[in-house]
């Protein structure tokens, strides 16, 4: 597999992607229900994906023939279990949980892809090297994140709202095995293949739960229009990218750049304070990557 530069310049981005997310969120259900948020993100970035696919003379993949069906079957998983389903548990879980807790789950989706790629996807062999290796990636987040993240708010459905974002990192695991393991096809059709099945699946439910919104601010707007062009479009072609090219567990090192990402953004654009801790974190997140992947190497 490949984890040359250009894999690592892809996690990279992509963190940085899904590091801002976290923020948009916040803004979005201020004036969004949190199946609203999701449906309308997946909605336009379906629409900028297929019409990507066209401008580049590639149309959606067939769906005659076993491996037709077996690829639209593949992006139904991805776009149910890395788009619809994780979108919507995350937008309802931040409204009761610390966000920084939703941070933390997030970092755990690389624990959770290593005994499933073991498994199920050649080559993807867990050993004690690499799951310490993980672990101390793990350990890097939560320190970055601070233990305040595991404070209860107090909030009735918040215990609900902690298992609905456990729920969504194991959504994102099992979405990465169902694309490493799906029929070779374009990247960009595959993604608007399943962006625009996870947009088929959230939006009639959203708009029969929480109906169309009812004049939403601004500056929530603006907030799922960059949810829907960045961390959903753009972020789904590199994920397919990432993971055809490097591996599902190589893909999901990403997660530990999160919440890196996140404490950035919040200094930048929110004028929060860089925590003390930052440096003990990046080096726990950096010795575990670095650890992960030699022992992935002396392996090979």
């Amino acid at each position: 597999m490949d984890h040359g530069l250009k894999n690592w310049l892809r996690i990279s981005v992509l963190a940085m992607f899904w590091g801002s997310s976290f923020m948009m969120v916040s803004i979005a259900i201020e004036g969004f229900g949190p199946l609203s948020v999701a449906a309308t993100r997946l909605a336009l970035a379906a629409v900028l994906l297929v019409g990507l696919a066209r401008l580049r003379g590639s149309n959606l993949p067939p769906v005659a023939g076993r491996h037709g069906r077996l690829v639209w079957l593949s992006a139904l998983g991805f776009g149910l279990f890395s788009m619809a389903l994780p979108f919507f548990l995350l937008s309802w879980g931040q409204a009761y949980v610390a966000s920084g807790f939703a941070g933390v789950t997030m970092a755990t989706v690389p624990l959770l892809v290593l005994p499933l790629a073991h498994m199920l996807v050649p080559g993807e062999r867990l050993t004690a090297a690499r799951g310490a290796g993980f672990l101390i990636g793990f350990a890097g987040a939560v320190v970055l994140i601070g233990l305040d993240a595991f404070d209860s708010l107090g909030t009735t459905l918040e215990p609900l709202a902690r298992l609905a974002c456990l729920g969504a990192a194991m959504c994102y695991a099992i979405g990465s095995i169902v694309t490493r393991l799906a029929p070779r096809v374009d990247p960009i059709a595959f993604a608007a293949a399943s962006t625009l099945l996870g947009a088929g699946m959230i939006v009639p439910v959203a708009l029969l739960v929480e109906g169309l919104p009812a004049a939403p601010p601004l500056g929530s707007v603006l907030a799922v229009i960059y949810l829907g062009a960045v961390p959903t479009a753009a972020a789904n072609m590199l994920i397919v990218a990432v993971v055809r090219s490097a591996g599902p567990s190589f893909l999901s090192l990403a997660n530990y750049q999160v919440p890196v990402w996140a404490v950035v953004f919040g200094a930048v654009f929110l004028d929060e304070a860089l925590p003390a801790r930052i440096i003990l974190a990046l080096a726990l997140i950096l010795g575990g990557v670095a650890l992960s992947q030699i022992a992935g190497r002396a392996r090979a």
